[in-house]
């Protein structure tokens, strides 16, 4: 069974290309406005980039995903595997942490994408929410939760399938990765120089192989 419905079995092309226009120039319109009316230069354009990726990649992939017919209990437990796959790709990358300094909410104006960025420190938890961040792991957390669903119904052969998936270990990994060998002298250095490129470049592969999925079990349609 699949569980993926492409956008044009659902709309017209024509819709789904003029929605797609009016994102883009939305999103290229914000962009200038930040631009012209802050005192900041681009010095990397990829940077002022990437978050638009994610978020219009992350939003495609849900859009286009049906999560096939399953019982309740299924669909509560891929529900459930779902927000626990969310909160560790936040708590590896620090969008979420235990701890903090307790000196409140503060919010950063940012590039369209990156911001408006919410900081927060309690005295129990502290929050980094970029906007392109959460719209990506959220997506990244329902493609996983339609990839339980499937596994669910082949039973064994599913859920080995599912931990040895790749798309989803992939970003987690990668996170890990980037972390252990951050200090580690010019290999760290070079490691957190281009992660968001490596975020990115990962991202892209993880939505893409959780979108077309191979069939869990024996392979039906």
């Amino acid at each position: 069974m699949t569980s993926t419905v492409g956008v044009r079995d659902r709309l017209p092309a024509r819709w789904i290309l003029l929605f797609a226009a009016v994102v883009l120039a939305t999103e290229a319109f914000a962009s200038l406005l930040y631009l012209s009316t802050l005192p900041v230069t681009v010095v990397e354009l990829r940077y002022a980039l990437y978050p638009f990726v994610w978020i219009n990649l992350g939003v495609l992939a849900v859009a286009a995903t049906r999560v096939p017919p399953a019982s309740g209990r299924t669909r509560l437990f891929a529900a459930g595997v779902g927000v626990a796959y969310f909160l560790v790709l936040t708590a590896i990358d620090g969008t979420i942490a235990l701890g903090g300094t307790g000196s409140g909410l503060r919010v950063l104006w940012l590039p369209p994408g990156w911001g408006p960025a919410l900081l927060y420190s309690g005295e129990a938890i502290q929050l980094a929410l970029f906007p392109f961040k959460l719209v990506g792991y959220a997506s990244l957390a329902y493609l996983v939760a339609a990839t339980v669903v499937d596994a669910a119904e082949a039973a064994v052969v599913g859920v080995v399938g599912l931990v040895s998936c790749v798309s989803c270990t992939a970003p987690i990994a990668t996170s890990l990765v980037a972390g252990v060998v951050g200090g580690a002298g010019a290999v760290g250095s070079a490691v957190y120089a281009w992660s968001y490129d490596l975020s990115t470049l990962v991202f892209v592969v993880s939505v893409a192989l959780l979108y077309w999925r191979p069939t869990f079990g024996d392979g039906r349609e």
